[in-house]
């Protein structure tokens, strides 16, 4: 079967990311003796620096993983939380009726750094310097920059222009818009990577502790203080067109440390499949197995229409109980146990008829309100470019605004590492001089109505869309997967999965097929809309595909037949190692020896 690219096989070690600059310094750091988790973290701060307009130091990254010492998969949770002063009542006294999907109100705590230092701490080999060396190399030294952090560039420009001055310093050098392929630089950022090694080293001790000192520099130390003068001295552009201060602290800065958190599980076809929790989209995933668990796929076209209306119409089961009840789990109550149980989708699977549904339809569980609220359309995409709103993701005609990024990890023992990285696009907030990056905007995700589960609340987690996954295969740890894409983190890699367990496709041949998606669902991002019925395919499906859902209800729509999809994967068998990564848009790489 011809595949755009091999499927990598070693015994070494592969990695596999968004992008091939970050493949390397992981590849790098396994040839220097380093583990996954040394690798993983030097792909992760090398991602924050070449795929800007993807994530970046004041983003945030779940992280699941398997380590090979401890015989066990753990969750990382590196989604920081609402700031204090992050009330429905201050948000609406500033006349939003919306979080907006970018500026200053739309920020939590950044989550990322810590959720790579306590991995780095508590499983890495390596010593901070060591794991940033690639980051800071990157970003003094410079690189050629990929066309879509161009094109993003490029789309907000005139807001950079007139409103983010700090942005348009750092990223029109020159005065102008750079060029795809020309060399890029950020030397304030290496300088803040490189204060933060001074201050570990300072620190003494060993490598844990220097470790630590770099988490108290961040969180607590200078980093902390900058964040907040910009956010108390800045009245910043949004995407309500109208300018806002922030309300993140040192303070909230210095109460709030990633967590361990055990894996939500489910049992498929001999797979052992693992997620996070429902503060995050990831049980969507699993809800879509346990309703697909009914049917026979063995038998189907992976790209034939009955295969498409299935998974299709089971992911809109899945999201519609994502709006109704997921939420951060130590603020409300989440009945996980019912949504995932063969009861529950026993009685759900009845409602995937022959025809597409045009309707969001919660199930509904004794003891709580299915209520979903939805957003607002806007006018055109212009007005969704103009202000830096929204996550940089794949739209529904198929055009790419960016994306998140990610990251999977399998070292020469056994440790496997699957991480998004994400949040802190350079469109997302303006860049904080004396750091060299912007905040995240992931507090967007939270409602401003009172009494649904993702309701905003101080210290509370936004319901994100980042999404990781771990596969065992026979009680054996099997494969790192995933894909960044918003509300598509967990429509993708399902497709995948059950075209490599059901048609027997390699991690390279699954990636390649052709891919589709809906949007029939409240978007998780500014403004919020839900494009019920919806079914985006890329135009390498057959016409006979597209002609037969288009007869069963679907509004069915087809575009670039290289533009769904960011998917990498990583396996082990024995000591046979594979990796593979995604070739949509030039930028994902899979390396290994």
């Amino acid at each position: 079967m011809f595949t755009t690219r091999p499927e990598i096989k070693g015994t070494y070690g592969v990695a596999a990311s968004t992008h091939w600059l970050a493949s390397a310094a992981g590849m790098a750091i396994l040839e220097r003796g380093g583990n996954a988790f040394d690798a993983a973290v030097a792909m992760g701060f090398a991602l924050q620096v070449v795929e800007p307009h993807l994530n970046g130091p004041g983003g945030e990254v779940p992280i699941i993983f398997h380590s090979a010492k401890t015989e066990r998969a753990q969750v990382i949770c590196g989604q920081g939380t609402a700031p204090a002063g992050a009330t429905i009542a201050h948000y609406r006294s500033e006349g939003l009726d919306l979080v907006p999907g970018s500026g200053l109100l739309a920020t939590v705590v950044p989550g990322a750094f810590d959720a790579w230092m306590i991995m780095l701490r508590d499983h890495g080999t390596l010593s901070l310097a060591e794991v940033l060396g690639h980051a800071i190399a990157y970003a003094q030294d410079g690189y050629a920059l990929v066309p879509l952090i161009c094109q993003t560039i490029e789309r907000v420009e005139s807001l950079f222009r007139d409103e983010w001055h700090t942005s348009a310093d750092l990223y029109l050098p020159n005065g102008s818009v750079p060029k795809p392929g020309s060399l890029f630089s950020n030397p304030v950022l290496a300088g803040t990577y490189r204060r933060l090694i001074t201050e570990a080293e300072a620190a003494g001790g060993s490598r844990e502790q220097q470790i630590e000192a770099a988490r108290r520099a961040w969180y607590q130390g200078f980093v902390a203080e900058e964040m907040e003068r910009f956010c108390k001295s800045e009245a910043v552009m949004d995407s309500s067109g109208e300018r806002h201060r922030g309300v993140l602290t040192a303070s909230d800065m210095a109460g709030w440390q990633a967590t361990y958190e055990e894996p939500v599980g489910f049992d498929y076809h001999g797979y052992r499949l693992l997620k996070g929790g429902p503060w995050s989209q990831g049980p969507v995933f699993l809800q879509q197995l346990a309703l697909l668990s009914g049917f026979d796929f063995t038998e189907l076209d992976p790209t034939g229409p009955d295969f498409v209306h299935l998974v299709v119409e089971s992911a809109k089961l899945a999201f519609a109980d994502r709006e109704a009840y997921y939420g951060d789990p130590n603020f409300v109550e989440v009945p996980l146990e019912t949504l995932l149980s063969k009861e529950y989708n026993d009685a759900r699977r009845n409602l995937i008829g022959d025809n597409a549904s045009l309707e969001l339809r919660p199930g509904s569980i004794a003891g709580f309100d299915a209520r979903i609220v939805t957003g607002k359309e806007l006018d055109d995409d212009d007005d969704f470019d103009a202000m830096g709103a929204g996550e940089p993701t794949v739209q529904t005609n198929g055009e790419s605004k960016g994306d998140t990024c990610h990251i999977d990890v399998i070292d020469r023992w056994g440790n496997m590492v699957s991480a998004t990285p994400s949040g802190g696009w350079l469109q997302s907030s303006p860049v904080i001089p004396a750091l060299g990056f912007g905040l995240n905007s992931r507090a967007q995700m939270f409602w401003l109505e009172e009494g649904v589960p993702a309701s905003l609340a101080p210290g509370k987690r936004p319901r994100t869309t980042l999404s990781v996954n771990l596969a065992y295969r026979d009680g054996e740890p099997y494969m790192a997967f995933g894909t960044p894409g918003g509300d598509y983190q967990d429509q993708w890699p399902l497709t995948f999965l059950l075209r490599h367990i059901h048609h027997g496709m390699g991690l390279q041949e699954a990636i390649d097929c052709p891919m589709f998606q809906t949007d029939h669902m409240p978007s998780s991002f500014w403004p919020r809309s839900a494009d019920l019925g919806s079914l985006t395919l890329e135009d390498r499906f057959p016409d006979a595909t597209v002609a037969e859902l288009r007869q069963r209800g679907h509004r069915a729509t087809t575009v670039d037949g290289w533009s769904l999809g960011r998917l990498s994967a990583a396996t082990r068998q024995g000591r046979l190692l594979k990796a593979a990564a995604n070739p949509r848009f030039m930028q994902g790489y899979a390396i290994g020896r």
